[in-house]
């Protein structure tokens, strides 16, 4: 549900953030070639924007002696101080202990409290001053989401591993923040292209900064089968052995995948598998004959086609299938979420595709889990709880885009996906190698100037469970694909989802987001460059 807060700095942000872009260049290398010192950033300059901020008094400046306190008694807390303390020691180079509260003064503290309900279960405050930084919350998620902060006051050079010129200051004020959406997630396609466990593991701490809480791996298609089921073992050593374009392919054994979901969760990432059914189901009818209406099973496919495949609705083999790969997957996975796809079925009838939907939505249930489906389960009869992540776009039929809103008025929650918008893997300008453009093409601008709430005609704004940016792999295939493509429009849909109504603006926007040009290429992210925003030297 949103959470409302409203903002201290109505307009307060823009020209402090004028500044920050006049003093870009401080801390580069100047025309004779000499360091300088980093500019101090402005309060609250970072992405997303936070819901409160009071600028004001002395700013904290980081030292040999600086510690981090934690909880002597809160494992959590003790490790996201240690993780505070990884992120600082490569390029401050300083030692950074992480202490017990009691046992220090001043420097970064992380407090727990259990009195700061308002801040629910992923807000902070952050109060910075001469003596140091306090990082209060009521849940460890809110601690870790409020690191996110502090990481992104300092200077972008604190994104490097070695050791960098300081010096590293964090502005005075106080800062206090919640999210507007439960849900802000970004999908990964493993399906199209295999990406391995340390890549995925890669886009996860990049998803972190932008304090993204959802992590969707869409892990079967026609072109591949990415999840071990001891059950149905062809299904990955086979189904999993291609790719598009007639690449290797390849598969997460189980423990790969629990290495997955347990490194999201040590970023506070819930991890959302997705079983696409009963269409893009061509792996796994090229592994088992019999889940074909025919008995025949087709070739493995490497193609980029959709709607041609489907599971035979009729035959009971189908639900024992279904059956176990979710029964396996709900064990390995602790997040609350199945997603059952459910889009470009073009090959199942209509009658077939709602008696396939009324069958293995209660499955979901069965294993303890939730129903997430594209929009087009909205065709169907969503399961009471179910989540429904629509893709359409601006062009979609009233028709279309009713049904998804009747759905919602009738208790169906929504993440918003629209495609022409939130896709990562459409292409910015028609001159972009990578990429897609059947939804069009979507620049920085119209990735971020758009409204969850006022998105879709007829949808009630607390139906709104959230925003994703979804990556389909067609032509992405590598980690250096991803990064052109997801940056930097993921770090607004990040936006979108986490910061108040009132803060959306383009213009202060694309002044924030030029600051994060030197920290993602700290952080070795090649981020296309678009000429919608005036970049940081």
């Amino acid at each position: 549900m949103p959470v409302r807060q409203r903002r201290t700095f109505p307009r307060l942000l823009g020209p402090l953030l004028l500044l920050a872009a006049g003093l870009s260049t401080l801390g580069t290398t100047g025309a004779s070639g000499a360091s300088r010192p980093a500019a101090l950033r402005p309060l609250g300059a970072i992405v997303p924007a936070p819901a409160s901020v009071t600028p004001g008094g002395a700013p904290y400046t980081l030292g040999r002696t600086t510690a981090v306190r934690v909880d002597a008694e809160d494992p959590e807390s003790r490790d996201i101080g240690r993780y505070l303390a990884g992120l600082l020691r490569p390029s401050t180079g300083y030692p950074l202990p992480v202490v017990d509260d009691d046992a220090a003064r001043g420097g970064i503290l992380l407090r727990l409290s259990p009195r700061s309900t308002a801040l629910g279960e992923e807000g902070y405050e952050l109060r910075s001053g001469r003596t140091g930084v306090t990082l209060t919350a009521y849940r460890p998620a809110g601690l870790f989401r409020g690191v996110q902060t502090l990481r992104q006051q300092l200077p972008a050079a604190v994104e490097k591993r070695t050791v960098q010129a300081g010096p590293w200051q964090i502005a005075g004020g106080t800062v206090t923040d919640t999210p507007r959406y439960a849900y802000r997630g970004a999908m990964l396609d493993v399906s199209r292209h295999f990406f391995t466990v340390d890549q995925v593991k890669r886009y996860i701490d990049q998803l972190a900064l932008y304090k993204v809480n959802k992590l969707h791996l869409h892990l079967s298609d026609d072109q591949g089968w990415r999840i071990a089921v001891d059950s149905w073992p062809r299904l990955a050593t086979y189904g999993g052995s291609t790719q598009v374009g007639g690449g290797p392919g390849g598969f997460y054994t189980k423990d790969d995948y629990r290495e997955i979901v347990r490194y999201a969760a040590s970023r506070y990432q819930e991890v959302v598998p997705e079983i696409d059914l009963p269409g893009h189901t061509n792996a796994a009818l090229a592994s088992y004959a019999e889940l074909n209406c025919d008995g025949v099973a087709p070739p493995l496919y490497t193609g980029t086609g959709v709607g041609f495949s489907s599971l035979c609705v009729p035959k009971e083999i189908t639900y024992d299938f279904v059956d176990d790969v979710l029964r396996e997957l709900a064990a390995l996975t602790p997040g609350r979420y199945l997603h059952i796809g459910g889009d470009e079925a073009h090959s199942t009838s209509h009658a077939d595709y709602q008696a396939f939907m009324d069958r293995v939505q209660p499955l979901v249930a069965k294993y303890g889990k939730t129903v997430i489906g594209w929009h087009q389960l909205t065709g169907a009869r969503p399961a009471e709880g179910a989540l429904a992540q629509y893709w359409g776009l601006d062009r979609s039929s009233a028709a279309e885009k009713e049904q998804v809103a009747a759905a919602a008025r009738a208790g169906t929650g929504i993440i918003l996906s629209p495609a022409d918008r939130a896709y990562l893997d459409m292409k910015y300008t028609k001159e972009t190698k990578l990429g897609l453009a059947w939804a069009g093409y979507v620049e920085v601008q119209r990735a971020y100037d758009w409204n969850p709430a006022t998105l879709l005609p007829g949808l009630p704004a607390t139906a709104v469970a959230g925003v994703e940016a979804p990556l389909w792999t067609e032509t992405v295939s590598e980690s250096a694909h991803i990064d052109q493509m997801a940056f930097p429009r993921l770090p607004g849909i990040a936006e979108l989802g986490w910061s108040p109504s009132a803060t959306h603006d383009w213009e202060d926007y694309r002044l924030r987001l030029a600051q994060q040009g030197p920290r993602l290429t700290a952080l070795g992210i090649d981020y296309y460059r678009s000429p919608q925003v005036p970049w940081a030297a």
